[in-house]
């Protein structure tokens, strides 16, 4: 399965320190076992012209202070808190100066952000999407991909979790309701 690199970006979600970092305080193995294979996914997506993105899990101290229902740190923990090193990129995925960053605040990468605007503005169609957790924010951007007319395609080894469940029950949804599931090695860019 071969995609245009004139309309694709390759969304990486969340390979922060918090999550895919031994120290972090909501580090799973899983995520950080796939920091070579989104290493890999991004190199070649770059060799070929593709666009990069990074999103970056990022929580002001006070963010759900007051909230009715919405409280993550309520279900996780404080994590990745505005200005810590958890928030920060993993070293071995630094993003390049052309790459794009966006800072999100819920798992949805598209929420509250100006990540739909920046990918119109390019005349971004395909969506080449990797990262942490599988059936937390990667789902969920995803899944916001899709309702917005992209093509989400998720790339099944190069997706972080904490239980194997979690990440085959992501794809699987994600595969029959609003996107593609497909291996590395199955993407290609032209």
């Amino acid at each position: 399965m071969n995609v245009d690199t004139d309309s694709t970006a390759v969304i990486v979600v969340d390979m922060q320190n918090g999550f895919a970092h031994p120290d972090g305080s909501l580090y799973a193995p899983a995520s950080e076992e796939v920091i070579e294979p989104i290493s890999g996914l991004v190199g070649r997506a770059r060799e070929s012209g593709a666009e990069i993105v990074f999103t970056r899990d990022v929580h002001p101290p006070e963010q759900f202070d007051g909230n009715h229902y919405y409280d993550e740190f309520e279900r996780w923990g404080e994590h990745v808190v505005e200005g810590s090193w958890e928030t920060e990129i993993v070293e071995e995925l630094a993003p390049e100066a052309d790459d794009h960053v966006v800072e999100k605040h819920t798992y949805d990468a598209f929420h509250g952000t100006e990540l739909d605007g920046w990918l119109s503005a390019r005349g971004i169609d395909d969506l080449v999407i990797c990262g942490t957790l599988a059936n937390v924010c990667v789902l969920h951007t995803a899944g916001s991909a899709g309702l917005r007319d992209y093509r989400p395609i998720l790339v099944e080894d190069a997706v972080g979790f904490i239980e194997e469940d979690h990440r085959a029950y992501a794809l699987d949804h994600a595969g029959w309701l609003f996107g593609e599931v497909e291996p590395r090695e199955a993407v290609g860019f032209d």
